[in-house]
């Protein structure tokens, strides 16, 4: 029986580790090699001309029996060509894509960015400053900007692409609900056609950054909650559902 693939396009700094190994550790799954750097095979122009056959060629040569291949990419949610040309390679894919509180999101952005040396600037004043614009940065050194904290917290703005290339077979998790959630975890694995079990990461946080960071002043909060309030009503009109950052009348962050 030929595999079929499977797609976690993002977001970045979303617990898309953690989802990367739920889905590894899934004897029914296997994930493409090697896992680091991400293989972002469909952000190369040209890249549509291939065959499903070639595409597991280049990332699935361990793979064995299992009944889903998967792909962890998480530049591939800002790229709506990426969505194109998986569509023309592997259209039966199911695209999975992890979203967390926008500004909890950026707090773990900007702290990789520290971590990598691309970022010299506290966090409060990149927060700031990207409020008043983005940042320019070399595409040379990374496929999408280190800088972009905000903007890549406003989901809705490239959800669009994806959903026209795979309106059947998209799913949207969240952060919140997902990580250590074994419930959670074994009701994803149904949904996607696999067997019902319980990983042994259940209870882990992979990549986390939940470790001390500068707190932010309550006027940036409130900026930045005015900052994703629009996209956020535009992504619960979208899914269809309330966002966990967003119940009870709470505001992001």
């Amino acid at each position: 029986m030929t595999p079929r693939h499977l797609l976690v396009i993002g977001a970045q700094r979303s617990g898309t580790t953690y989802l990367h190994r739920a889905l590894d550790d899934h004897p029914q799954i296997t994930m493409a090699r090697p896992a680091r750097p991400e293989p972002k095979f469909f952000l190369a122009p040209g890249s549509e001309r291939a065959t499903p056959e070639e595409y597991r060629a280049a990332l699935f040569a361990h793979a064995t029996d299992e009944k889903l291949l998967g792909e962890k990419s998480t530049s591939y949610i800002e790229s709506a060509a990426a969505a194109q040309r998986a569509a023309a390679v592997v259209p039966d894919a199911i695209v999975l894509v992890m979203l967390r509180d926008p500004v909890a999101r950026a707090v773990s952005n900007w702290r990789f960015s520290s971590a990598s040396g691309m970022e010299e600037r506290a966090l409060e004043q990149a927060l700031a400053d990207n409020l008043q614009g983005p940042r320019r940065w070399d595409p040379a050194v990374t496929s999408v900007s280190p800088f972009a904290y905000l903007e890549r917290g406003r989901y809705a703005n490239y959800l669009g692409p994806w959903l026209a290339a795979f309106p059947d077979s998209m799913h949207v998790l969240f952060f919140e609900h997902l990580v250590g959630s074994v419930s959670a975890l074994s009701d994803l694995y149904v949904a996607i056609g696999v067997d019902a079990t319980t990983p042994a990461l259940a209870t882990e946080r992979v990549n986390s950054s939940d470790g001390t960071a500068p707190a932010l002043s309550s006027q940036l909060l409130t900026q930045l909650d005015e900052y994703f309030r629009d996209s956020d009503e535009r992504l619960t009109s979208l899914l269809g559902r309330e966002l966990p950052w967003r119940s009870a009348g709470t505001p992001a962050g």
